[in-house]
């Protein structure tokens, strides 16, 4: 393009870039798929089955059908009668028609790296985990194709560029499976799972089979996280993940959930939906004890922003400082000192017992009052301990478990982020793995030369120091990578840049 070179000059980001003495990894940018060629190569899978397969899976991503009718067909009364969710809508760049071309076509979006201020950048196409929705009979092999269809469209850019895998998490051996051909075969080398899926529950699946009784089905269910309370085990495919050297990346969004499903306001059900979906899932891996068993792992949440990476480590340690093993026997009802508690209440209770005697035998349950939730018996062994399977036994496991794990993607304009590096505020004074995730591709970017600057400006307004952005743009992301595969970033522009410094100085 004519202009290329004015632009590169003209973008804030580039002015920014120009002016970093170390490279800028880009953790999350999303590109479309260009219809026609990705349905070339699921034809090619599975003829024209799939591909219709796939158009219906990418209709229903969200359930907002009812009788036939999607949200926008129904009319109000129909909406609140049926609960219809207000699914996301112009979720995707338009009107920057260069932007839109950018993340369609692999070439283009290699050419602006420079504008965009991106050394290296990795992708989450749109449509990566688009088969999730697919029945067992056709989800790996839709997942093949597409993550076939992504390897080959960017191979060829590799040394800056390099899309996610997508996983199917139904079951640990299909993911296993696909893990290993996405790795092995198509040579992809990040791979975006999903942070939960969907199961029935059995007691009421046996009873109204989903088959005869579709709308309960819908609505009977649980979110499985996979690392606690799941019926399958998962730790094969965690120990797939750190051999084959696979960092692992997620998206994973509570939209449609309790909290989350306005009839009306698509805002009401993105705002902190990200941040939801990923605690549970980031949680489950915690509580049962996958970072425990697998400190290689690295995970990375992304959309959600940082804070809540430092809320939820925060209240991990109080919560354990409260109620570890030996400190929540200050809660026993059998450590209550009833003779202490009938002389008080002789002392004081006058008034309110109101002439009523003192049964010793009652006293500590009517104390409680009627909202101390009996139970048929008090816990014991291993459900007295919540931080059993997660095997804390000091705060610093719980730094190790939580800080060292995972990774917290930050979007660019997020002020939020000032949380993850405030380590006057978090336990142990450390700084969460906040990384760089622009979030190119989607509304919240409306121009995708704007987001380093925009980092850049929490450095100016001073909720970011120049170190923090530094580990935010290269250190942690780089960290990251490299702690999952010492080798990630052979043969790109990251490792050459890092050569020729090192050459320098």
């Amino acid at each position: 393009m004519n202009d290329r070179l004015h632009r590169t000059q003209a973008s804030r980001s580039a002015a920014i870039k120009a002016n970093l003495d170390y490279p800028v990894i880009d953790t999350d940018v999303h590109v479309n798929d260009y219809a026609p060629v990705l349905e070339d190569y699921i034809q090619h899978y599975g003829g024209a089955k799939l591909v219709d397969i796939l158009r219906k899976t990418q209709g229903s991503r969200f359930a907002t059908k009812a009788e036939g009718k999607d949200w926008y067909q129904q009319t109000p009364e129909e909406r609140q009668y049926h609960r219809t969710l207000r699914a996301p809508w112009w979720a995707r760049v338009t009107r920057n028609t260069l932007d839109l071309a950018t993340v369609t076509l692999p070439e283009l979006l290699y050419e602006r790296l420079e504008e965009q201020g991106s050394d290296y950048s990795i992708l989450f196409p749109n449509d990566v985990l688009a088969p999730l929705g697919a029945g067992n009979e056709f989800r790996q092999p839709l997942h093949r194709a597409i993550n076939h269809f992504h390897a080959d469209q960017y191979r060829k850019y590799s040394d800056r560029l390099t899309p996610v895998a997508g996983i199917p998490m139904y079951h640990p051996q299909e993911a296993i499976e696909e893990l290993e051909f996405a790795v092995n075969t198509l040579g992809l080398k990040v791979a975006n799972i999903p942070g939960g899926v969907r199961r029935p529950i059995k007691a009421i699946a046996d009873k109204y089979p989903p088959a005869q009784y579709p709308d309960i089905a819908r609505h009977a269910s649980y979110v499985d996280f996979f690392g606690l309370d799941s019926e399958h085990d998962y730790d094969p495919f965690w120990a797939k993940a750190v051999e084959l050297g696979v960092p692992l990346a997620t998206h994973y969004g509570s939209q449609g959930w309790t909290g989350r499903h306005s009839i009306s306001n698509y805002m009401f059900n993105h705002i902190g939906h990200f941040a939801d979906g990923s605690q549970a899932f980031a949680k489950a891996l915690f509580f049962g004890g996958v970072t425990r068993r697998f400190p290689g792992l690295r995970v990375a949440l992304l959309e959600g922003g940082a804070d809540w990476g430092a809320h939820v480590y925060t209240h991990l340690v109080d919560r354990w400082e409260k109620r570890n093993r030996d400190a929540v026997h200050q809660y026993n009802p059998a450590n209550a000192d009833i003779g202490l508690l009938a002389e008080l209440f002789e002392r004081y209770g006058a008034e309110l017992l109101q002439g009523r005697g003192v049964d010793k035998a009652t006293l500590l349950q009517d104390s409680l009052g009627v909202s101390a939730l009996p139970h048929s018996r008090d816990p014991r062994g291993d459900e007295l301990d919540d931080f059993a399977a997660a095997g804390i036994e000091r705060v610093e496991d719980i730094r190790a478990r939580w800080v060292d794990s995972f990774y917290f993607g930050s979007e660019a304009d997020d002020r939020t982020v000032g949380a993850a590096f405030n380590d006057r505020a978090n336990p142990l004074n450390v700084k969460l793995n906040a990384i760089w995730s622009s979030d190119v591709g989607h509304w919240d970017v409306p121009d995708l030369t704007e987001p380093l600057a925009e980092s850049w400006d929490l450095v100016e307004q001073g909720v970011i120091t120049k170190a923090d952005f530094k580990a935010l743009v290269f250190d942690n992301p780089y960290r990251f990578y490299t702690q999952a595969h010492p080798q990630f970033f052979k043969g790109t522009r990251i490792e050459k840049t890092l050569q020729a410094q090192a050459l320098a100085a």
